[in-house]
């Protein structure tokens, strides 16, 4: 039997069915609009420290399902998701949690949508750095946006980034191995964490990602510790090039039959 990736529907992850209806109250039609609502919603932990929250609140951020964020913006401000917070009522959050909260809000609204995890170009030249954007269906293609990135002023377009600007950890496996990219430009900012093992850890995540289930970015399964301790060898690059390829062309049956494999399939003890 054919597997089927429902991108319309929410998964563990992004499933909102148990938010009141109220909070949805104009919940626009377009993509685009959706995602404009988020960078609203979520606030970076270094943007909340400047206006002061209380330290009990930067748990958030460890927050995985997309109900429980909206459970917390509902808490701060009772308002429906379409009314803009003020930075102290919006749910602390990194760069995945504004993907994330897009795409469930679009999978909500019936929009085929998943969230991507891999590097952005845009933030600091020269540097591929660790985030995570959305992409949605339109006209039969995927568009990637970056909800983060709307209203900043680091990108003309973030509601249709172009090739180049954000590759997926797939994306950029593929290019480190074909000799066109020096993994040492990638990693996370403000960190000495760059190097291949942030790659392939974000490669993995990736397919994770394409199968709904949107781990936070330092969740670590399989393999995935001994790469980043330098502990692994050809045999898991050579797993990496599978994952690379696979995300990047397979489709919805071989990107689910790839995720099967132990390794790669995101433990429950993180699915929660």
């Amino acid at each position: 039997m054919t597997a089927t990736i429902d991108y319309t529907a929410g998964g563990p992850l992004t499933d909102l069915s148990t938010i009141s209806s109220g909070a949805f109250v104009d919940l626009p039609e377009d993509p685009v609009a959706i995602c404009r609502l988020v960078h609203k919603l979520v606030i970076q932990p270094h943007d909340a420290e400047r206006v002061e929250l209380p330290p009990g609140r930067f748990g958030e951020n460890q927050i995985r399902p997309a109900a429980r964020l909206v459970g917390t913006l509902l808490t701060l401000d009772p308002s429906p998701l379409t009314v803009p917070r003020p930075p102290e009522r919006r749910v602390i959050g990194t760069c995945r949690h504004f993907a994330v909260l897009a795409c469930a809000l679009l999978r909500h609204r019936g929009i085929a949508a998943r969230a991507r995890c891999g590097f952005a170009t845009y933030f600091q030249p020269g540097l591929g750095l660790d985030h995570w954007v959305v992409e949605f269906s339109s006209d039969g293609s995927w568009v990637r946006a970056d909800p983060e990135a709307m209203g900043l002023p680091v990108l003309p377009t973030p509601e249709a980034l172009v090739p180049g600007q954000f590759l997926t950890g797939g994306e950029a496996w593929a290019e480190f191995r074909a000799g066109r990219l020096d993994p040492a430009k990638f990693g996370v900012r403000g960190t000495e964490n760059f190097g291949p093992a942030e790659i392939r850890g974000n490669a993995i995540r990736d397919l994770a990602s394409l199968n709904r289930v949107e781990t936070l970015p330092w969740d670590e399964w399989g393999r995935m510790e001994a790469s980043y301790q330098g502990r692994t060898g050809a045999d898991y690059d050579a797993l990496l090039d599978t994952v690379a390829s696979v995300c990047a062309a397979g489709g919805p049956a071989e990107v689910a039959a790839l995720y099967e494999s132990e390794e790669l399939r995101v433990p429950s003890a993180l699915i929660a």
